[in-house]
């Protein structure tokens, strides 16, 4: 029996809001869903320009910044892919700056309503304290003992916060997949989803696994790539900058040794002009100093 690939382009559309960090959700759907679209082989010459081609058509929104994420073609990870067949997604990271109008058949969300343990601004978070890495340690015991597994648990969800690894989105999601503690389980499964320990809005089909994987990509790519200013508007204060860092990276980051960074790294210069905030003196605009991407090689923020 022959096997049909369904081959599809999908979207992890990220904007700032209030130096948030929010994604494109098509909410036409039963779960919101990340912007999907065919791929088709004759009009489409290549798999970017047909995402940022589907992104405008159907939301209206114009992509700035793009990049291939991954391919996801795990078996039945759409609920209703055709009987004898296989549907493969081809995930895209995309950044978007706020000048455009409200997208059509969507909205923008706050991503921690969807990865809400990976967001340490305000310390360790509570759902991960008080229910997840409880539920974890509970399902690791009743696994036969598995020395790798408890491996993988430490390094995912260290007790130190200290050891608390940014960019291990993805294997945390995972982990929590494996454990059952996550709705995706049950529908993957065609089982009834039960009660289960607080994790975030689901998403349709593997759409918040894509999530994990351009979240852990983005924080990353921080560190040695200045995509930070995808999101920003051309000029900014030094404290937009930073709260918009610390959205990304999930943890806060000190005042003055940001500032330290920031000018030590030369990603920024002075405008001469400022904006007022109602309170205290007014704060210098600043922009991205773009001639640092001929000057080095990654030029990025290494916060951590």
């Amino acid at each position: 029996m022959n096997t049909r690939v369904h081959m599809d382009l999908a979207a992890v559309v990220v904007c700032n809001q209030h130096n948030q960090p929010h994604i494109l959700l098509d909410n036409r759907a039963h779960h919101p869903a990340l912007p999907t679209g065919p791929l088709d082989p004759e009009a489409h010459k290549t798999l970017e320009r047909a995402i940022r081609e589907h992104v405008f058509l159907e939301h209206g929104l114009e992509l700035g910044y793009v990049e291939q994420l991954y391919t996801f073609a795990d078996h039945g990870r759409v609920l209703n892919c055709p009987r004898h067949s296989r549907c493969v997604s081809t995930a895209y990271l995309a950044l978007t700056r706020m000048r455009q109008s409200t997208p059509k058949g969507a909205e923008w969300l706050p991503w921690y309503q969807f990865l809400p343990w990976e967001d340490w601004r305000h310390g360790r978070p509570a759902i991960l304290s008080e229910q997840l890495q409880p539920a974890l340690e509970a399902w690791a015991e009743t696994e036969k003992p598995d020395p790798a597994l408890q491996q993988r648990l430490q390094l995912a969800f260290t007790a130190e916060d200290s050891q608390w690894d940014p960019e291990r989105v993805l294997e945390r999601y995972e982990l929590l997949y494996q454990a059952r503690l996550i709705p995706e389980y049950y529908l993957d499964h065609r089982k009834p989803v039960p009660a289960l320990p607080a994790s975030g809005r689901a998403l349709a089909h593997d759409h918040r696994r894509m999530l994990a994987t351009a979240l852990g990509r983005l924080r990353g790519k921080l560190k040695y790539r200045p995509v930070v200013f995808e999101l920003l508007e051309e000029t900014f204060t030094l404290l937009q900058l930073q709260q918009l860092v610390e959205s990304l990276a999930g943890h806060p980051l000190h005042k003055q040794n940001f500032r330290r960074l920031v000018e030590q790294t030369q990603l920024v210069e002075g405008t001469g002009r400022f904006r007022s905030t109602g309170r205290g003196r007014p704060a210098e605009l600043f922009r991205f100093r773009s001639a640092v991407l001929l000057e080095r090689p990654a030029p990025g923020l290494r916060i951590r």
